[in-house]
């Protein structure tokens, strides 16, 4: 009879043991939550961001902490800007009423006109209404920026100042402020923005040679969609100095797509995210829970069998569930591939379909078996046309080899191009036999392979 109260009183130990929730250990203050949400900002978890910044909105207004409050309010604009511009507008102009009823910091004055003034911008663009308030938000920042000589906000703001010129279709404006920003000191830090609007302005011109001077001197990095930007543009140009109107308007219908599966990537890292987030959470309220389960293995030995069953029950479970994410991960990332490839096709026919377009290449195809001679300038065509689709392929291969000879580099042109040993043999007045030897003196010559089962193909596609 005592054994079995004994157990049944072990029992109720345990169930109120278990159904205790999770207390806090201190509250969350409003600059902590700011710092969670940039962190989840940075993952690209969009979602979660905008969730902490509205807390931190609420906490910062609640502690009077200011500061953090016109912060999180420039931040949670930011990070719907793309979806929501008018609620972005909105939010900042809340963000500087709170600034200038609680001024601190100029410089961060600055930042929020500049982006308010963006924002206006971007709603004006949309809705094609008027630039003043955009205007006006960024001359106040410029004026501001210039009378305390904060050389990286002028050239923030001027840069501003040419995207809203450019969405007007003030063109030749666009270029004079961006000429401006470029010209002023410590402008390293939007240098990359300042050349994108000077290019896309050149290229709204027409000025095509300008255009694409700039964007060649943009450095992507390891910015994968600023490439992406940089390398359809230059497209573009090519096809519009082909005079191939409605081939550039498929272009743009094709990179759309190619940026579609970019931003559909980012919200498949996003739910990524999230899953791992609240799988951080389930684990510390399984921690939790076996501290819970070893306090009471203090008070009740005899429970601990049945403890331990649940343990490895749970874990089991775990086990399980993280397998299944981790298939459900692994095809989520062949998906990921297989849309890759599909962008890979498109870049490839259309790189084809430029060739295809040129005069030259029409004139080697339709030659037949007669000899073949190419004018200087159709050589420079040629070779200028390849280095604007094939990321500057033979620009890069004269600037390794400098001694390498003009007959190599026009050798190397035709092999590009995929042309038959007979037709470059007709082009060189030669047999096929001498070119195919020609071909192997350059690989081994020039680029010091000796691989016989290597070609010259493989090498200039590797370069």
């Amino acid at each position: 009879m005592f054994t079995r109260s004994l157990y049944i009183f072990i029992i109720g130990i345990l169930m109120v043991a278990c159904s205790q929730q999770q207390q806090k250990s201190d509250s969350q203050t409003a600059a902590r939550c700011l710092e969670e949400a940039e962190t989840a900002l940075a993952n690209d978890s969009i979602r979660q961001g905008e969730t902490l910044l509205r807390k931190a909105i609420q906490l910062s207004e609640a502690s009077e902490d200011w500061h953090t409050n016109y912060i999180a309010h420039q931040r949670l604009a930011e990070a719907i800007s793309q979806s929501n511009p008018e609620e972005a507008l909105r939010l900042m102009k809340k963000a500087l009423t709170v600034y200038e009823q609680h001024p601190d910091d100029e410089r961060n004055y600055v930042i929020l006109l500049d982006y308010a003034g963006t924002y206006a911008a971007q709603l004006a663009f949309i809705t094609e209404g008027s630039y003043d308030e955009a205007t006006d938000f960024t001359n106040r920042a410029y004026a501001i920026a210039k009378e305390k000589q904060m050389k990286d906000m002028m050239c923030q703001t001027l840069t501003s100042l040419a995207n809203i010129a450019w969405a007007k279709e003030d063109y030749r404006q666009a270029l004079d402020y961006a000429h401006q920003a470029l010209a002023t000191e410590n402008a390293e830090g939007t240098e990359s923005g300042t050349l994108q609007v000077l290019a896309r302005s050149y290229f709204s011109l027409n000025m095509l040679d300008s255009a694409e001077t700039v964007y060649r001197q943009i450095d992507t990095g390891d910015d994968v969609h600023l490439a992406y930007i940089v390398q359809s543009n230059l497209a573009k140009i090519a096809l519009r100095r082909l005079g191939a109107t409605e081939v550039e308007d498929s272009v743009d219908e094709a990179f759309l797509q190619i940026e579609d599966f970019y931003y559909k990537a980012l919200e498949q890292k996003d739910q990524y995210y999230q899953a791992s987030l609240k799988q951080e959470m389930e684990n510390q309220q399984l921690e939790y829970r076996s501290k819970m389960y070893g306090r009471t293995l203090l008070i009740a030995i005899i429970a601990s069998g049945i403890i331990l069953l649940a343990v490895v029950l749970a874990l089991r479970y775990r086990i399980r569930m993280q397998e299944q994410e981790k298939r459900q991960l692994q095809q989520e990332a062949e998906h990921q591939k297989t849309l890759l490839h599909q962008a890979n096709e498109v870049v490839t026919f259309l790189q084809g379909f430029i060739l295809e377009r040129t005069e030259v290449l029409k004139k080697l195809n339709q030659s037949g078996d007669s000899l073949i001679y190419l004018t200087p300038h159709e050589w420079s065509e040629i070779e200028r046309t390849l280095n604007a689709i094939d990321d500057n392929r033979f620009a890069k291969i004269r600037e390794q080899y400098p001694n390498m000879q003009e007959d190599d580099i026009r050798l190397c042109i035709l092999t590009r191009l995929g042309l038959s040993n007979r037709t470059i043999g007709n082009i060189y007045c030669i047999t096929i036999s001498a070119v195919q030897h020609r071909k192997l003196k350059l690989k081994k010559d020039v680029f010091g392979e000796s691989n016989p089962d290597i070609t010259l193909e493989q090498i200039l596609n590797s370069r």
